[in-house]
């Protein structure tokens, strides 16, 4: 463990980490094939300038656990985490609001539950590298094939050295009540985190999967460079909601994608309130007919030099599908709060349809929004509809909060929860009442 603990990344480092894991032939193989492809994959042109990264100044494996297992009750878990998740009310909030839940520190899941019927119908919900122990034909066929470590740099990345996450599967015909939820959690400096998530829903099930992840503040860069893959079946649902709230000396570096099946629907729920940099976009393939899915997504850059880059990707392969893109920006103190999406409508989607609405609220004369749209649509029975509009806080507004006694700042917070309204419904009630708190904090 020692010796992936150190700054700086070569194949002795990949095979240590697979060696704590204890792996098998076949996901070592996969790390270091995925290693080669890192190197080999340039930098992102396009987007925000990821050059600067120096992957020689980051650790890629820490674990709080003296041997890597987690823990099934709080009270086995070490004091000083417990002492964290219970400033972030992680832990009162598991009986109440969730079905299971899954939470990483550093490197490592340390805590792992789900109640007692689920795990009666066949729901599996774990870390990967138990699920590799445990389930090791039903991972080796979906790992990496949705995202292989060809399709980006940071693919590339995570695929090498990934360690914790989350593994899903739900039965057929299986409906999950309440959300399952996972929660992350970078806490040592210069420290990179690579989780691995694969959910798959099986036909006719239905599951909502809440993500939750915070850091501390530290004078040098932390990488987040996480990989999720969803695969959702005939008549399945699946929701995915996100608050992630890093730090701003978090670089955030994700890639999502979930390719559904006939009649199947995939929600992308995905809020962005922190890091210095972030750049995530998730992705649907509509491949089944009559599939649909929509992405409700903000993204605040509240501060100088920090930079959000999101959007959504929608392919539609299958004929009837629908999909919806809902973006809301904000931008303030000097932020960089962008949209980039790709909607395509292949040649054999038939009768098809794309809805695209990007909003964004500019705070100041020193911040800045762009929109980088991109609608291919490849027949002559489908529809794509896009709509963008850019504005600034309504000022008659503001003076009808003022003239009913309401102070500016919270006249303001009271515009923009109205301008983020359509993510914020979509929302558990646990996550809305954190997504107000935490507006009101960034919001001045």
């Amino acid at each position: 463990m020692k010796k992936a603990n150190k700054f700086g990344l070569n194949t002795n480092v990949i095979k240590e980490i697979s060696r704590i894991k204890n792996e098998p032939k076949w996901m070592l193989d996969i790390r270091l094939k995925a290693y080669n492809s890192f190197k080999k994959i340039n930098t992102p042109k396009w987007g925000p300038d990821l050059s600067k990264i120096d992957f020689s100044k980051i650790i890629y494996y820490s674990s709080p656990l003296n041997k890597n297992k987690y823990k099934k009750t709080w009270k086995d878990v070490p004091k000083n985490i417990r002492t964290i998740y219970k400033k972030l009310n992680i832990q009162k909030n598991e009986a109440k609001y969730f079905a299971g839940l899954n939470s990483q520190f550093d490197s490592e899941i340390v805590y792992n539950n789900l109640k007692n019927e689920l795990n009666r119908k066949g729901v599996i919900f774990t870390n990967i590298e138990t699920a590799i122990q445990k389930y090791p034909n039903l991972v080796k066929h979906y790992f990496s094939t949705l995202i292989p470590y060809t399709d980006n740099k940071y693919a590339a990345l995570n695929t090498a050295v990934w360690s914790g996450g989350s593994f899903v599967y739900v039965p057929k015909k299986t409906k999950l009540d309440q959300p399952l939820q996972a929660y992350f959690r970078i806490n040592k400096k210069s420290l990179g985190q690579f989780e691995r998530t694969l959910i798959i829903v099986d036909e006719g099930a239905y599951l909502h999967y809440n993500e939750g992840c915070t850091a501390p503040v530290y004078d040098e860069n932390n990488l987040h460079a996480s990989v999720v893959e969803i695969f959702v079946n005939k008549n399945g649902y699946c929701r995915y909601s996100t608050i992630q709230n890093w730090s701003d000396n978090v670089l955030n570096l994700v890639t999502k994608r979930a390719v559904i099946e006939e009649s199947a629907i995939m929600e992308w729920i995905d809020g962005n309130l922190g890091s210095k940099l972030n750049m995530k976009y998730p992705c649907t393939i509509l491949k089944g007919n009559n599939s649909v899915s929509k992405c409700i997504s903000i993204a605040l850059a509240s501060k100088k030099n920090v930079i959000h880059d999101t959007g959504a990707k929608m392919i539609h392969i299958g004929k009837n599908t629908k999909s919806q893109i809902i973006s809301k920006s904000i931008a303030q103190n000097g932020g960089n709060a962008t949209y980039r999406g790709l909607v395509k409508i292949t040649k054999n989607s038939l009768n098809s349809s794309a809805d695209v609405v990007c909003d964004t609220l500019i705070l100041d004369d020193k911040s800045k929004s762009d929109t980088f749209p991109t609608e291919k649509i490849m027949n002559n029975s489908s529809v794509i509809k896009h709509e963008a509009k850019i504005s600034d806080l309504d000022k008659q507004m503001l003076f009808y909060l003022a003239s009913k006694g309401i102070d500016p700042t919270t006249a303001k917070q009271i515009i923009i929860t109205g301008f983020i309204k359509e993510f914020n419904i979509e929302l558990p009630i646990e996550y809305s009442v954190e997504l107000n708190r935490l507006m009101k904090l960034n919001i001045k």
